[in-house]
């Protein structure tokens, strides 16, 4: 129905978050937290998912070309059907996804904060 609305708009907000925040920063200044150096892969994440469920809505015929856009939304009890989907599985969606990525960021700066161990190939 319209589950993939809920990550859409984290999307956006994380996109425009992140444009705000490059801009303030500038280049020159390096970024010291890591889930904002990361947050690229975030809107990557989401959008990339985003457009997978849009594109399986349109398959199923549940997105139409015509203004409400959403089949469920035509009629009243669609609606209220459509806003507890977005309300349970979009919001669960986007929470995971977000969860996901926390979990690759830390994981990824504890990898880079490990010195690396230089082995002599002689020593054996």
């Amino acid at each position: 129905m319209a589950c993939f609305v809920v990550p859409t708009a984290e999307a956006i907000v994380t996109t425009i978050a992140k444009k705000h925040i490059d801009k303030k920063s500038g280049e020159s200044s390096e970024i010291k937290n890591p889930f904002v150096k990361r947050m690229g892969w975030l809107n990557n994440m989401l959008w990339g998912g985003s457009a997978l469920l849009a594109f399986e809505h349109i398959w199923h015929g549940e997105i139409v070309p015509v203004f409400p856009f959403l089949t469920n939304a035509m009629t009243p009890v669609g609606a209220v059907d459509m806003l507890r989907e977005m309300a349970t599985s979009g919001v669960a969606m986007a929470a995971l996804v977000t969860a996901v990525w926390a979990g690759i960021v830390m994981i990824t700066n504890s990898i880079e904060k490990k010195p690396v161990e230089v082995k002599n190939a002689f020593r054996g």
